[in-house]
């Protein structure tokens, strides 16, 4: 989840520089491979102020050697900045762009038990037919939902589940009493 504003910031930057230059696909194997850097341990050796800024640059040239070198300067940007600790921030804000860019969206979809391929595949399908672009579904399992389905679409959230249906019947039954 991106927590830090300056993450997206960074992400909005060189997704401009690289659908500019048509190299999307490019920045993000770069960026990738940046993030891959969030260690904790990666972070603490960047983060020390006992460890020379020449030997944390070379750390951070070794490790994204091949990359493009607007990434590489990137890289060498947050570590001025003490910031390489939100690339994977950046990395996540990035695909988001790049998704956003290619109408494809991000779905979980939970329900009581597993759904098998065709169930997949349809609930994957609907979704696709409502958002009119590609759906990419992530199935999660989660029994205390007794039936139904629960899909969280970005800040959409569809609850078909029987669990929450049960509850609206007992908030139902409850004001007739009165």
């Amino acid at each position: 989840m991106i927590q830090d504003v300056a993450a997206k910031r960074y992400a909005e930057a060189a997704y401009l520089i690289a659908r500019q230059g048509g190299t999307e696909a490019v920045w993000l194997e770069g960026l990738t491979a940046l993030a891959g850097l969030g260690t904790e341990e990666a972070e603490v050796f960047l983060q020390d102020s006992q460890v020379p800024a020449q030997r944390k640059a070379e750390l951070l040239e070794s490790a994204l050697k091949g990359v493009d070198p607007l990434v590489l300067n990137l890289a060498r940007l947050l570590l001025r900045r003490k910031k390489t600790g939100i690339a994977p921030q950046i990395r996540e804000a990035f695909q988001e762009l790049l998704d956003e860019a290619n109408s494809i969206s991000h779905a979980t979809v939970t329900s009581a038990v597993p759904l098998s391929g065709d169930e997949l595949k349809a609930v994957t399908d609907k979704l696709s037919g409502m958002t009119g672009g590609t759906v990419v579904v992530k199935a999660q399992v989660d029994e205390a939902i007794l039936g139904g389905l629960v899909v969280q679409m970005g800040d959409r959230l569809i609850d078909g589940s029987t669990s929450s249906r049960l509850q609206a019947l007992k908030r139902r039954l409850a004001g007739v009493e009165r």
